[in-house]
């Protein structure tokens, strides 16, 4: 790990007083909130480039989540904030309520429908996943009852997904964690089995066999009870989960059946975190709604949305008056210019392509840490990458939860400056920006095989 005090900027003072500041006035975002002052890391970021980021000590960390799975390409890109820059002097913001709009929001919902697979060419724009989220399951409520079946309310996600943090979108978001605490869920939120393929223990086409589990949630709820299904194509906090290679053609084919509307959340997994510009993409499955954000802006600004086909958008048109939903920030000016100007990069210099092929660098180099003996699985899709790590290879247990093993692991690894996140259920996710380079990746490896080689000594250590 180096150390560069002069690109940092701080005096030994003022970085004290900042971290004491923080510690006594910033309620954090899922931060440990018991955790006794020097137990729990307190990093403050002062700076990017490309994929490495610089904290207040002047120290620098290879960053292998591109922040929360969203700096795609990467950090630094002074355009992004002269594109900002220029939209704020024309026209910062203006409400996009009732028939206002402005030329940025106008535009990136036409290159959003350029973009975007199949029949989504609507778009309704929000500030973040979770608002995206509960957008799309009123839209999915809404869509029934104009259709004449107001029964139809139920939305079902699966264990493991995680769709935000809202009200609704906690509801729908199957990691228990999430929950507790907050009771009572919103009602109408059904979950069915994870499609995880390294915990199938049945026999035949763990694809069919998961799909079929979903199957049973919606006729033990009654179909006609059931307005969508809401699926991350790979299940990104809940332990980065890639579906077996059948498993969306035949949740499809279950939507279909029971005319239900497939929702794909997208938050992680769009403009080209797979390889692909969107994930479904990979099992030419089309969904009904879209949810995406995060690697719209690359993080830049927030900007979120949910895009429809033009068959559910026309039902939504025989509303009777308003549309009774919204959101201040919804096709903010500024935040639609810095989207546009993402998009372009991507594009112009073929950055989804690369994620593809810097993807495929990384899961084979990942594959190394399966001799590791507390590595039970090893498994990813472009660049988006998880490690699960096991007490027990054979069995597939998991560790005790007082262990925290992949914790541990996280913590040895920022000390040895890779950033890399520690997921329930003990996985270590790696999600790093598309403009990463081999030696990085590399480093990122190496560093998380001799963290977790030293995680694993300690938790193999006898009483």
């Amino acid at each position: 790990m180096t150390v560069n005090k002069s690109v940092a900027g701080f005096s030994a003072e003022e970085a004290s007083r900042l971290a004491e500041l923080d510690r006594t006035h910033w309620l954090h975002p899922q931060g440990d909130l018991a955790g006794p002052p020097g137990t729990v890391p307190q990093l403050i970021i002062v700076s990017g480039q490309g994929a490495t980021l610089t904290d207040i000590e002047g120290r620098e960390y290879v960053d292998g989540m591109a922040s929360l799975w969203n700096v795609n390409v990467g950090y630094g890109r002074e355009v992004l904030a002269a594109a900002a820059a220029e939209q704020m002097t024309a026209l910062a913001f203006s409400s996009a309520y009732g028939g206002f709009g402005t030329e940025p929001a106008i535009r990136l919902a036409a290159k959003l429908a350029e973009l975007a697979p199949g029949d989504l060419e609507v778009t309704y724009f929000a500030s973040g996943g979770g608002e995206a989220n509960d957008t799309a399951y009123k839209i999915a409520r809404l869509y029934w009852k104009l259709r004449g079946e107001p029964e139809r309310v139920n939305i079902v996600s699966r264990i493991r997904d995680y769709h935000g943090l809202t009200y609704a979108a906690t509801s729908a978001t199957g990691l228990a964690n999430f929950w507790k605490g907050f009771e009572p869920l919103a009602p109408g939120f059904l979950h069915a089995p994870a499609p995880d393929p390294y915990r199938y223990a049945g026999e035949g086409s763990p694809g069919a066999a998961y799909a079929q589990a979903l199957e049973k949630v919606v006729l033990e709820a009654g179909p006609q009870t059931v307005a969508a299904v809401v699926a991350e194509p790979v299940q990104g906090a809940g332990g980065v989960i890639v579906p077996p290679a059948d498993y969306f053609p035949l949740l499809r084919k279950v939507c279909d059946k029971y005319g239900l509307l497939l929702i794909a959340d997208e938050v992680i997994t769009g403009f080209g975190r797979t390889g692909r510009w969107f994930a479904l993409e990979h099992w030419n499955v089309q969904a009904d709604l879209m949810i995406f954000a995060k690697g719209v802006t690359s993080g830049y600004l927030p900007l979120s949305g949910v895009m429809l086909t033009r068959d559910v958008h026309d039902v939504l048109r025989s509303v009777k008056g308003m549309f009774a939903h919204g959101f201040t920030y919804s096709g903010h000016p500024t935040a639609c210019a810095v989207g546009l100007r993402n998009l372009q990069i991507l594009e112009d210099e073929r950055l989804v392509e690369q994620a593809a092929e810097r993807g495929a660098y990384l899961q084979k180099k990942l594959q190394l840490l399966r001799e590791l003996e507390i590595v039970g699985d090893v498994r990813g899709l472009g660049l988006l990458g998880g490690v699960e790590l096991v007490s027990d290879k054979a069995t597939k247990k998991s560790f005790d939860v007082s262990e925290g093993a992949a914790r541990r692991v996280w913590l040895e690894a920022l000390e040895r400056g890779v950033i890399v996140r520690p997921l329930g259920g003990d996985v270590i996710a790696i999600s790093p920006p598309f403009v990463i380079s081999e030696q990085q990746i590399d480093r990122i490896v190496e560093v998380l095989y001799g963290a977790i080689q030293s995680v694993g000594g300690q938790l193999r250590l006898p009483d």
